[in-house]
């Protein structure tokens, strides 16, 4: 039998060991009103990892320990600078906390050399409506203060059929039955590919307070159609709001659950190279399950290693063509592509354009992406620029033309490539095969997007 006072002892030194993970201890003001705080807390030794917190409270009020300051050990033990935002709550304006989550991300990686953190691994963590703010964030926020990744606790996601009362009620004021905000605040509406970042969901099956189904599921259901990296999960028994809480019966495993998705998750290096892949639904991924693992920018990212960051900000039907029916130029890629700062950009746009009632203005194809490329060089990055042919299409389905490529597209690509002394990547040489398609004889598959990646790495690296 062991000695009651031996087991003190031991539990005296844990408590000192994990103490002593937390070196610096502080609190900022996080909005002019001072209203708004950032709980700091800083780790011993730091693996340049951040993570700021939103706690819930159904937007009326703040649980500021059990989802807040109680998991700060926790996180200092594992290496993370770890942040509980105090922020204002809405009263019907959702401008407030969700800008003070936005001023919250800017103050830690402004701070980011002081701190010990890698700006590009800061992350946003959220519980109950603090789930909500958190997603809304992870949704919504312009590229300087996107979250690297989210952490989502029993999350209120949608504001309409099956949301929290109190939280829509709270967040949305005297415009809770406006349709368009609704749905502008309905974060499973808004997941997209090229900036919703990786996330994990923790919740309980038996969550009767915020239906799981209307909300994490929903969440998780839109980040595994986008192809995002997401994780969930459900834990047989706990209700809603427990938290950093002991009496949680899974709180054990769901500590591992989450340490286990937090040293997988691997985030880029701050000096990396930066690469943006721009491009249609070939560069998008579509028709490969998991493009974020299997497209051909994710297969990019695992040729070149990890001195580069490659980003994938293609879109799914668009052209380069500007009175196309869906121009490149005028899509949220489009904007993050440019707040990116990119070191190297790949371009690779034309299999769209080649539809008939959208090169009638093929005229403007040379104009349209001179002006794209002249915007690309007005960056400040001042990144190296590569055209990319669009790959051959076996089977001109959807109303595209291989003759449009190969005859007046690709002349086209090659002359502003001379202009400007650009690199021309020859991906028709990458899809020799229609094996390596899909059957719609257009779509590569996840072989054929290795080629194209193997390519675009080889091009890249040649310099």
């Amino acid at each position: 039998m062991i000695p009651k006072l031996f087991l003190m002892a031991a539990a005296l030194t844990a408590a000192i060991t994990i103490q002593a993970q937390t070196v610096r201890q502080f609190v900022l003001k996080n909005s002019s009103d001072g209203q708004s705080e950032l709980h700091c807390f800083l780790p011993e030794k730091s693996n340049g990892r951040a993570v700021i917190a939103c706690p819930g409270g159904a937007y009326g009020g703040l649980s500021f320990e059990k989802e807040g300051t109680n998991w700060a050990e926790w996180f200092n033990a594992q290496g993370i600078a770890y942040f509980t935002l105090k922020y204002r709550l809405p009263n019907g304006n959702p401008d407030i906390p969700v800008g003070d989550a936005y001023h919250a991300m800017r103050l830690v990686r402004d701070s980011a050399t002081v701190w010990h953190i890698n700006r590009r691994d800061v992350g946003i963590m959220g519980f109950s409506a603090g789930g909500h703010l958190a997603a809304t964030v992870s949704t919504h926020a312009p590229y300087d203060v996107l979250p690297d990744f989210s952490i989502l606790v029993y999350p209120v996601i949608t504001m309409g059929k099956g949301t929290h009362e109190g939280t829509w009620r709270r967040f949305l004021g005297e415009q809770k039955e406006n349709e368009q905000l609704v749905k502008e605040y309905s974060n499973e509406l808004k997941v997209n590919h090229y900036s919703t970042p990786a996330a994990i969901l923790l919740l309980s099956n038996d969550d009767r307070t915020v239906p799981p189904v209307q909300n994490a599921i929903a969440y998780y259901s839109a980040m595994r159609k986008a192809g995002n990296p997401c994780v969930m999960h459900i834990y047989p028994k706990g209700g809603h709001g427990w938290g950093f809480a002991s009496w949680f019966k899974h709180h054990d495993q769901m500590l591992g659950d989450l340490k286990y998705w937090l040293d997988e998750l691997k985030a880029p290096r701050e000096d990396a190279v930066r690469v943006a892949c721009i491009g249609n639904s070939i560069t998008r991924g579509s028709c490969i399950d998991m493009a974020s693992e299997f497209g051909y920018p994710a297969q990019l990212q695992q040729l070149l290693g990890n001195g580069y960051n490659v980003h994938n900000f293609g879109m799914a039907g668009y052209t380069m063509l500007t009175k196309g029916d869906y121009p490149y130029v005028k899509s949220g890629a489009w904007k993050m592509a440019q707040a990116f700062e990119p070191d190297v950009v790949v371009i690779k746009l034309g299999t769209n354009d080649s539809k008939a009632h959208n090169w009638q203005y093929g005229k403007d194809f040379e104009h349209d992406m001179q002006s794209m490329i002249d915007t690309l060089k007005g960056l400040s990055s001042k990144p190296r620029i590569l055209l990319a042919y669009p790959i051959r299409i076996f089977k001109e389905h959807y109303g595209m033309s291989d003759s449009v490529l190969v005859n007046a597209i690709n002349p086209v690509i090659d002359k502003v490539a001379k202009k400007n002394k650009l690199e021309v990547i020859d991906l028709r040489q990458a899809i020799t095969d229609e094996k390596m398609l899909v059957s719609d004889g257009i779509h590569p598959n996840h072989n054929g997007a290795k080629q194209i990646a193997q390519m675009v790495a080889d091009a890249i690296k040649k310099k």
